[in-house]
């Protein structure tokens, strides 16, 4: 499955699981986010406004502003006031007139006069200070990254000259951008946008077609979801976006298991579940992404049992290396296995007067390289040998299966042009083996066996 295929499936996705409410946005943003950027970026909202500045015509629109802002229009507002005994700008006599005979007859010191100003609060200037709103807050909430080293800064907001203090100082001191008024929460209406897309001036027609791209964007359009996943500068790598088509297949299988729609909770970072399935069965299933397991307790700590009478070769190089360690640095080292990359499921069910769970541990591996698909067979092996949940193994404790019954271990590999075992023909195995292809078609099995 191509770079191009996973883009059609994840956009697909995304429009009919988080657009439709049945698939956390933050879930997605903290998948599709950059990794050298904190949590605040796991806010959809503001991760979708990121790649919105990033976006080349954003930038060639704040490049071109201080020249364009010269030609902002305004209109020409008329103010009527009544004086008495001082003439303030120009005398409407016939106002005047009106006035004196209706409300003070024989006065001949009232006057109307008439002033002239500017008003720079047009529908064109509305659209057009809103954009500049959205690109001036998002750019102060990445400010830290947008004058990072970071090769995708170079490309965008740093390139020969800084755009950053350029918007900044349009901001703080234009003169027609501060005497327009800031746009109501609302604003601007479909309304003003169709006005400014009318305009003869090139800034407002731009202005409302750049608003309108955030719009669709916003709306989860396909189009514009796509483009945010395939063409600005931080757009998500094939990694990420493999994780995420077989993350997305889970819980759809998962949909269709249970003919109903998971639950979901706010997330912090590493904590809650992505999605909890509760149906009218005693039995109920959490799905867990990458770290976000750590509040159920589940861990993979492969560190041999201390309390052992004799260890292996590799057990004592294990356990002196930690002694080490942890003596020179003076800090309780615990070795970790990792984690797997995309799923943990756990299904809880009632049994008698206690819970009893089982376990899929699914790792992902965006390759049909055979030294990394073995290296990945050992860590979905190493992942179900050493998980334990508050602090006591789940597989092997009475017995030598620590690997579980078969069921439990799923790793998940690109499409390979080689011959290789079927699904079906890997039953004896202690985990299976599938490639994108297959996914869709063998993952409800393999649930059913597991649950």
């Amino acid at each position: 499955m191509n770079r191009e295929q996973l883009l059609d499936r994840v956009t697909e996705d995304i429009f009919a699981h988080v657009m439709q409410g049945t698939f956390p946005e933050h879930e997605l943003a903290r998948s599709i986010k950059p990794e050298q950027m904190d949590e605040r970026f796991e806010e959809y909202e503001l991760l979708l406004d990121l790649h919105f500045i990033l976006k080349a015509d954003v930038i060639d629109f704040v490049r071109e502003l201080p020249k364009r802002l010269r030609n902002v229009r305004t209109e020409t507002q008329t103010t009527s006031r009544t004086r008495r005994g001082t003439v303030d700008g120009r005398i409407n006599w016939g106002e005047t007139i009106k006035k004196r005979y209706s409300e003070h007859p024989r006065d001949a010191s009232i006057f109307v006069c008439d002033n002239r100003s500017e008003n720079y609060d047009i529908p064109e200037n509305l659209v057009l200070k809103r954009l500049i709103a959205v690109v001036h807050t998002t750019i102060r909430e990445a400010e830290e990254y947008l004058r990072g080293d970071y090769e995708w800064v170079s490309q965008t907001w740093k390139g020969n000259e800084n755009l950053i203090d350029e918007l900044q100082r349009i901001v703080e001191r234009n003169v027609h951008v501060r005497r327009i008024r800031d746009p109501d929460t609302y604003e601007p209406t479909e309304r003003m946008l169709t006005t400014a897309a009318d305009s003869r001036h090139e800034i407002y027609r731009d202005a409302a077609s750049l608003l309108r791209t955030r719009q669709r964007l916003f709306s989860g359009e396909s189009d514009a979801i796509r483009d945010l996943l395939e063409e600005t500068a931080i757009a998500p790598d094939t990694d990420s976006l493999f994780e995420l088509f077989v993350l997305f297949r889970f819980v759809a299988t998962l949909e269709e298991l249970r003919e109903s729609q998971p639950q979901f909770k706010t997330i912090a970072t590493d904590r809650q579940e992505v999605a909890r399935f509760e149906g009218e069965t005693e039995t109920e299933i959490v799905l867990y992404h990458d770290n976000s397991a750590r509040d159920r307790k589940l861990s993979f700590v492969a560190v041999p049992d201390e309390e052992k009478d004799e260890f292996s070769r590799t057990e004592q190089v294990q356990l002196t290396a930690k002694k080490i360690s942890s003596d020179y640095f003076e800090t309780d080292f615990r070795d970790h296995t990792g984690r797997p990359d995309v799923i943990v499921l756990e299904i809880i069910s009632e049994a008698d007067d206690h819970h009893e769970r089982e376990y899929l541990i699914t790792e992902v591996k965006n390759s049909a390289n055979e030294k990394t698909i073995r290296q990945g067979v050992k860590e979905t092996l190493e992942y179900l040998a050493f998980l334990q949940v508050d602090d006591e193994f789940v597989f092997g404790v009475d017995d030598e299966d620590y690997f579980g019954t078969g069921y439990n271990g799923l790793l998940v590999v690109q499409d390979l042009d080689r011959d290789t075992a079927a699904p079906a023909d890997q039953s004896d195995n202690e985990i299976t083996i599938l490639q994108a292809a297959e996914l869709e078609a063998e993952l409800e099995g393999i649930l059913r066996n597991v649950l």
